[in-house]
Protein backbone atom coordinates (compact mmCIF):
# COMPACT_ATOMS: atom_id res chain seq x y z
CA UNK A 1 0.00 0.00 0.00
CA UNK A 2 1.32 3.43 -0.94
CA UNK A 3 1.12 6.61 1.11
CA UNK A 4 -1.28 9.14 -0.42
CA UNK A 5 0.52 12.24 -1.72
CA UNK A 6 -2.18 14.55 -0.32
CA UNK A 7 -1.66 13.06 3.14
CA UNK A 8 2.03 13.97 3.06
CA UNK A 9 1.12 17.63 2.49
CA UNK A 10 -1.33 17.61 5.42
CA UNK A 11 0.90 15.85 7.97
CA UNK A 12 3.37 17.86 10.04
CA UNK A 13 6.04 16.98 12.56
CA UNK A 14 4.43 16.40 15.97
CA UNK A 15 7.29 18.26 17.67
CA UNK A 16 7.85 21.44 15.64
CA UNK A 17 4.78 21.36 13.36
CA UNK A 18 7.11 21.72 10.37
CA UNK A 19 6.87 20.15 6.92
CA UNK A 20 7.83 16.53 6.38
CA UNK A 21 9.78 15.14 3.45
CA UNK A 22 8.68 11.81 1.99
CA UNK A 23 11.58 9.43 1.42
CA UNK A 24 10.60 6.85 -1.18
CA UNK A 25 13.79 4.85 -0.83
CA UNK A 26 13.50 3.98 2.85
CA UNK A 27 9.81 4.44 3.76
CA UNK A 28 10.11 7.34 6.19
CA UNK A 29 8.67 10.82 6.60
CA UNK A 30 11.57 13.07 7.59
CA UNK A 31 11.63 16.25 9.65
CA UNK A 32 14.88 18.03 8.81
CA UNK A 33 14.45 20.60 11.61
CA UNK A 34 14.29 17.98 14.37
CA UNK A 35 16.49 15.46 12.51
CA UNK A 36 13.93 12.68 12.99
CA UNK A 37 12.42 10.14 10.61
CA UNK A 38 8.91 8.78 11.19
CA UNK A 39 8.29 5.29 9.78
CA UNK A 40 5.53 4.45 7.31
CA UNK A 41 4.23 0.92 7.80
CA UNK A 42 1.75 -0.61 5.35
CA UNK A 43 0.98 2.88 4.04
CA UNK A 44 0.24 4.26 7.53
CA UNK A 45 2.53 6.99 8.90
CA UNK A 46 3.54 6.33 12.51
CA UNK A 47 3.67 9.85 13.95
CA UNK A 48 4.66 8.85 17.48
CA UNK A 49 7.75 10.69 18.66
CA UNK A 50 9.01 7.70 20.63
CA UNK A 51 9.03 5.59 17.44
CA UNK A 52 10.88 8.18 15.35
CA UNK A 53 14.43 7.32 14.27
CA UNK A 54 17.23 9.89 14.70
CA UNK A 55 18.94 11.00 11.51
CA UNK A 56 22.68 10.84 10.96
CA UNK A 57 24.04 14.40 11.10
CA UNK A 58 26.41 13.97 8.16
CA UNK A 59 23.93 13.26 5.35
CA UNK A 60 20.48 13.05 6.97
CA UNK A 61 20.22 9.28 6.54
CA UNK A 62 18.29 7.12 8.96
CA UNK A 63 20.60 5.41 11.48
Amino acid sequence: MQLDAHLVHVLVCPICKGKLEKRLTDGYLVCKADKLAYPVRDGIPIMIVEQAVPLDHSDHQVN
